[in-house]
């Protein structure tokens, strides 16, 4: 229909657990999110670590970090399912949400990187994925609110800074 905005909202969308479950994103509604492409293979992977330790520090106060694994940049994840999960838990202590893989890049897209690519869907800005770990920050409400390089380390001041206004 015409005149009624769409949601600009991250809420809006279901994503697969590891596992391949469904989940709504509406589950993390009150939270401040980061979402995160990440890659087992890429020069980028040992953020997983710092990942973790942004992690350990704010989800206490209602942030919570996804990360969605992809193959989209150099062929940087050839890990699939369980094996993924298992290689950022044994090498990187991780045990933050990490879901499906998914295409982050062109017209395959998954729906949720779409919206967090194109200031036309989200509002906010245009930030398609350069590279495994772009990071996306999102506000309480859904909203996209600022997004990171992928050479940005997630426990960088700049990301902790915006982290914090947020919650």
């Amino acid at each position: 229909m015409e005149g009624i905005a769409k949601p600009l909202s991250v809420h809006q969308f279901e994503v697969k657990t590891i596992t391949g479950e469904p989940l709504s994103l509406a589950d993390y509604s009150g939270k401040v999110l980061m979402i995160v492409n990440t890659a087992s293979g890429c020069a980028f992977t040992p953020q997983l670590g710092k990942m973790q330790e942004l992690y350990d520090s704010y989800r206490e106060k209602n942030f919570e970090l996804l990360a969605f694994p992809s193959n989209d940049f150099g062929g940087q994840e050839p890990l699939e399912g369980s094996d993924i999960e298992q290689f950022c838990e044994i090498r990187f202590q991780t045990h933050f949400p990490i879901f499906e893989k998914v295409t982050v890049k062109g017209q395959q897209a998954h729906p949720l990187f779409r919206f967090l690519s194109d200031k036309s869907q989200n509002g906010a800005h245009s930030a398609p994925p350069r590279w495994n770990f772009q990071k996306y920050l999102i506000d309480r409400q859904g909203r996209l609110h600022t997004w990171f390089y992928p050479f940005t380390s997630p426990t960088s001041s700049r990301v902790r800074n915006a982290i914090e206004g947020l919650l």
